[in-house]
C-alpha cells in the first residue's frame, strides 16, 4: 500500500524552463539602462544557454554574461544578487499542481520533497508556488550537505516521513537523480516526462501531474487483488 508520495522540485512542479525565460526578460527590461546595448532576444537566449537547465550556479552564468557582453555600471554580483531575490516572482507551476497536492492529501498520503539547490532560494521558490503547506518534509541538498541520487538524502525523507520505500514512490525529472535514485532504495519511481530525455526506464511515465493519483489508485488496486 503507497502512504508516501515524495517530489522532485525543478522540472517536476516547477515549470523552470517557462520560470527562467519569464524571470530573464523581466530582468531585461529592470536593468535596462545598463545592458540595452545588447538585443533582448541575444541576452535572454544567451543566459538559457549558460544556465543549461539550472545545472550551472548563476555566479558562473553572470561572469560570463558581463564578460560576452561588455556589461559596465552593473557586476556580475549584482546581477546574481537580481536572481536571487527576484526569480520567485517568475515561479511558474506546471498544471493541475495545487488539486492533485489536494487530492493526494484527500486520500491520506503524506508528501515530502527532494530537491537539489540553495536552500534559501528553493525555499523561496516553494513558498511562491504557494505549496510549502502540503509537505511533512522539505529537503533541500545544500542545507542537508547531501544531494540525489545520493541514497542517503531519499532514506531520510522517508525516516522523517515514517514510512518504508516499498510504501512510497518518487516524481521526478531527470532518469538518473531521480528515477533510478529512487528504485535503487526500494521506491516506485515515477518519471515526469521532459524533452531532453527518451526512452527513460521508470516504474510509470506521466505527462501531467494529474496522473499521480491514478497511479497510486492502480498501485492500491494491484495490492488488494495479490492480498
Amino acid at each position: 500500500m503507497i502512504k508516501a508520495v515524495v517530489f522532485d522540485l525543478d522540472g517536476t512542479l516547477l515549470n523552470r524552463d517557462k520560470s527562467v525565460k519569464m524571470f530573464i526578460e523581466k530582468q531585461y527590461e529592470r536593468l535596462n539602462k545598463w545592458i540595452s546595448h545588447v538585443p533582448k532576444d541575444k541576452y535572454i537566449t544567451r543566459f538559457i544557454e549558460l544556465d543549461n537547465r539550472g545545472y550551472v550556479w548563476k555566479d558562473k552564468v553572470y561572469q560570463q554574461l558581463v564578460d560576452e557582453f561588455d556589461i559596465t555600471g552593473f557586476t556580475w554580483e549584482e546581477l546574481l544578487q537580481d536572481y536571487i531575490s527576484q526569480f520567485r516572482d517568475s515561479c511558474v507551476p506546471f498544471p493541475n499542481l495545487i488539486s492533485m497536492l489536494e487530492e493526494l492529501r484527500n486520500n491520506n498520503l503524506v508528501l515530502g520533497m527532494i530537491t537539489n539547490g540553495k536552500g534559501q532560494f528553493q525555499m523561496d521558490n516553494i513558498k511562491a508556488l504557494g505549496i510549502e503547506k502540503y509537505f511533512e518534509t522539505i529537503l533541500i541538498s545544500e542545507w542537508e550537505g547531501m544531494k540525489k541520487p545520493e541514497p542517503q538524502i531519499f532514506k531520510k525523507a522517508l525516516e522523517k516521513l515514517n514510512v518504508l520505500p516499498t510504501e512510497s514512490i518518487f516524481v521526478g525529472d531527470h532518469p538518473e537523480k531521480d528515477v533510478k535514485a529512487a528504485q535503487s532504495i526500494g521506491m516506485k519511481g515515477v518519471w515526469k516526462k521532459d524533452y531532453q530525455w527518451d526512452d527513460v526506464k521508470a516504474d510509470f511515465i506521466v505527462d501531467d501531474l494529474e496522473e499521480i493519483p491514478l497511479i497510486i489508485s492502480k498501485l492500491s488496486n494491484r495490492n488488494i487483488k495479490s492480498y
